[in-house]
């Protein structure tokens, strides 16, 4: 579990001076709960988020426990590093719009005929409660060929979900190389 700080000052100078420090600042904010200024050390952030098995994770701060999801992020425009993170705490059952990470695995058919693979969206909006939500959506674009696309028609959705985005908008596809 990943453990953090609650912060009592929000202003610029304190979250500069928390950077400083090796801490990443926070908003946790869910429909019907207060929300909440934390920090958390960058590093100890980053691992958990990366051997995360579902969508949502768990946080400590002080003695509370939230269930929490990323729903958004700002890096820094130089060195990439995570400068600020929003997350959504989780209700049960309470529907909601969530941000499910795109994975692709294989190697596309189209790209022995000078394609390349391009991934548009890195993340699709979800509408649902929290234990519908599926961790991940895996594309395989093994049989993708040249000017081919895999578009947001062609995912389904799980029970008790739905796909906000478009359905003609391309996931990812197999372009020309030019």
């Amino acid at each position: 579990m990943l453990e953090g700080i609650i912060r009592e000052s929000i202003g610029k100078r304190t979250a500069k001076q928390l950077r400083r420090d090796g801490y990443l600042t926070a908003n946790l904010y869910a429909n019907g709960v207060e929300n909440v200024q934390a920090a958390f050390k960058r590093g100890e952030f980053v691992r958990a988020v990366r051997n995360k098995e579902s969508l949502a994770f768990a946080v400590k701060l002080g003695d509370t426990e939230y269930n929490v999801v990323i729903q958004e992020y700002q890096l820094h425009p130089v060195n990439g590093d995570a400068k600020h993170v929003d997350l959504r705490i989780t209700v049960p059952g309470q529907v909601t719009n969530f941000l499910v990470p795109v994975i692709m695995h294989g190697t596309p058919v189209g790209l022995k005929n000078k394609g390349v693979l391009v991934l548009s969206k890195k993340r699709l909006k979800v509408r649902g409660t929290i234990e519908a939500m599926p961790a991940n959506f895996d594309l395989d674009v093994e049989p993708l060929e040249r000017d081919q696309s895999i578009l947001v028609k062609h995912i389904e959705a799980p029970a008790n979900c739905k796909l906000m985005d478009r359905d003609n908008v391309a996931i990812c596809g197999v372009i020309k190389a030019k």
